[in-house]
């Protein structure tokens, strides 16, 4: 099903943008796992608009209400269905997108399959349905937090600014992370990309950029062989969010400018256990996790809606001029942060699950 995700963990998000509400169902999570909304709701802050004076300043709390699935506290082992109310609806700021297509935008293409859209805010093209993602996410996590998986997504890029080679090759604490607005844990480039975002919008345009995900504590053996390649769920994952244009692994496409001698990650024994000496690979070899640390980047455009007047043309194919207007994030990549860390998170359990069914539990 198109608004699924997963199969032995799987989710469904339902809602519009300015609809009344948007969610998740989450179908699988083990029961007896200690769950509230308030560990849901700490994902769900780190998401929601209005937080900086770099992002959108549609206001919304993003209060998420679980339905089902929790009693007393524990999950049930039933479906957990979860809800986020639209509260700062202005579904007026869209009429003039009734009839004209915003450009890169989704407008076209649903009209064009559907044979009719929603055009306020774009309806589920819009990033808010990203909302049960960051939802189901978090539960996704706190299974993993057990096991002693830990998920760290930051910004290395904005337009042409980019975090220095070597300046990160740790693994971020969250406190570096979250300690600016843009989530680059690089003080001086973050500083640089904040001026850089306020610049373009200023003039009413926008910037993209990238950022990396590393997780670390993945077991060996998750992913399988062929089709369902861990990389390649995690490449489609990546790739369903709203905006992105590229996904790379490990060495990505600079690993093309290696030589095999260059680019092969010697295997090495340290601490009893087989390891590599470096991580070319980003953790994954054979489409299988080989116990290194996971490292993945995923490239993010300018946010398509831009404060402008752009050439277009209407449903009947005149031309004609949008000026956009409504609220919009100038860059998307420090609200996407959460999104990408959940959507990491979500490919995991998910392979984590079919593993210990088809192959028993790891041994840790």
């Amino acid at each position: 099903m198109p608004n699924s995700f997963g199969k032995n963990f799987t989710i469904t998000t339902w809602g519009e943008s300015h609809g009344p509400a948007v969610g998740v169902v989450v179908d699988g999570c083990p029961p007896n796992l200690p769950l509230t909304a308030e560990e849901i709701q700490v994902e769900l802050d780190r998401r929601r608009p209005g937080q900086s004076d770099i992002v959108t300043p549609r206001k919304e709390e993003d209060r998420v209400e679980i339905l089902s699935g929790i009693f007393e506290g524990r999950t049930t082992g039933t479906s957990i269905s979860m809800l986020v109310r639209n509260a700062d609806q202005r579904p007026g700021a869209y009429d003039e997108m009734k009839e004209k297509f915003r450009p890169s935008h989704a407008d076209y293409t649903y009209q064009t399959k559907f044979g009719l859209r929603d055009h306020r805010g774009g309806g589920r093209s819009s990033a808010r349905e990203t909302i049960g993602r960051v939802a189901a996410g978090a539960i996704a996590r706190k299974i993993l937090a057990q096991a002693g998986v830990e998920f760290r997504a930051f910004v290395t890029q904005i337009h042409d600014i980019t975090v220095p080679a070597g300046a990160l090759d740790n693994f971020p604490a969250l406190a570096e992370i979250e300690a600016n607005a843009v989530r680059c844990p690089h003080p001086a480039t973050a500083a640089a990309m904040i001026e850089r975002i306020k610049a373009v919008r200023s003039v009413g345009d926008s910037v993209g950029g990238v950022i990396e995900c590393r997780v670390r504590g993945v077991p060996a053996g998750l992913g399988e062989p062929v089709f369902d390649r861990l990389e390649a769920d995690l490449g489609k994952a990546m790739l369903s969010l709203p905006a992105t244009k590229g996904f790379e692994i490990g060495s990505g496409f600079a690993g093309t400018r290696l030589k095999g001698s260059e680019h092969n990650d010697a295997f090495i024994s340290r601490d009893g256990a087989v390891h590599t000496a470096t991580n070319r690979s980003g953790g994954v070899q054979g489409g299988i996790s080989n116990g290194e640390e996971l490292v993945f980047r995923v490239a993010f455009k300018p946010t398509a809606t831009i404060l402008q007047p752009q050439r277009t043309v209407d449903v009947y194919g005149a031309e004609t001029e949008l000026a956009a207007r409504g609220r919009h994030d100038p860059c998307v990549l420090p609200r996407a942060v959460p999104i990408v860390e959940a959507m990491a998170a979500l490919v995991i359990i998910d392979h984590w699950m079919r593993q210990h069914a088809q192959c028993g539990v790891f041994k840790f």
